[in-house]
């Protein structure tokens, strides 16, 4: 009867709700959809994994409207995000899902060392696919970027080129009026903007938007256009 006893508590320990588990895993397939929609972009892989969420703490009832999510201000493209995922209303949840993130994509690496000063053509370097969650100081992808430029620094073979490396001409520059695009689940927004630093194509930099006065991160795209950053 003992044996018995324990064994029925110990199973219902562990047994979730249903009603805890299903809005969960709906959270978590919630969050892994929305970063795949903010960072795909055409001939890019994303990869996005939730961790599993521990519901037996857990009070969440199914949720009667569609879920959203959100970044917390300020997050910046990690290895490891959280995503808001929320269910709207007056007894509605929020959850903060953890989520691994890879996103691939093809980026300029040197085929032999080059030193500071040296022009950088297009068959010193090749295209690798590399996962830029990892790279913190950006990256360069499109060849035509190398033209005319020059190194500030002296790289080895398998370097990936990125903007601080490449001296020469910027494509923003403090003070420059800019368009600042946004991207949200599929919806392009543009609007004018102010340049508060400088920088190539794939550096990061503030901007002042030019209707609401407030100023975001934004990474340069080409010149005269930088991307609002999440």
């Amino acid at each position: 009867m003992i044996r018995r006893v324990l064994a029925s508590l110990l199973l219902g320990a562990l047994v979730v709700p249903a009603h805890a588990a299903e809005p969960a895993q709906a959270a978590r397939a919630m969050a892994e959809q929305w970063l795949r929609g903010q960072y795909a972009t055409p001939g890019s892989r994303v990869v996005a994994q939730a961790a599993e969420l521990d519901t037996r703490t857990l009070e969440l009832a199914p949720c009667p409207a569609a879920l959203n999510a959100s970044l917390q201000n300020g997050a910046r493209l990690m290895p490891r995000m959280t995503v808001l995922v929320r269910c709207p209303g007056a007894d509605g949840w929020t959850l903060h899902v953890p989520v691994q993130l890879q996103v691939f994509r093809q980026v300029l690496v040197l085929v032999h060392p080059l030193q500071r000063g040296d022009g950088v053509r297009a068959d010193d370097v090749r295209m690798e696919e590399r996962d830029i969650t990892r790279l913190g100081y950006g990256f360069v992808s499109d060849p035509a970027e190398l033209e005319g430029r020059t190194l500030s620094r002296a790289l080895g073979v398998g370097s990936i080129v990125t903007p601080s490396a490449l001296g020469g001409r910027s494509a923003v520059k403090a003070g420059d009026q800019v368009q600042l695009v946004s991207r949200l689940n599929g919806i392009e927004v543009r609007a004018s903007g102010v340049a508060l630093g400088s920088g190539d194509s794939g550096s990061r930099l503030r901007v002042r938007n030019g209707s609401s006065g407030k100023v975001i991160d934004a990474m340069v795209m080409a010149p005269g256009e930088v991307l609002a950053l999440p």
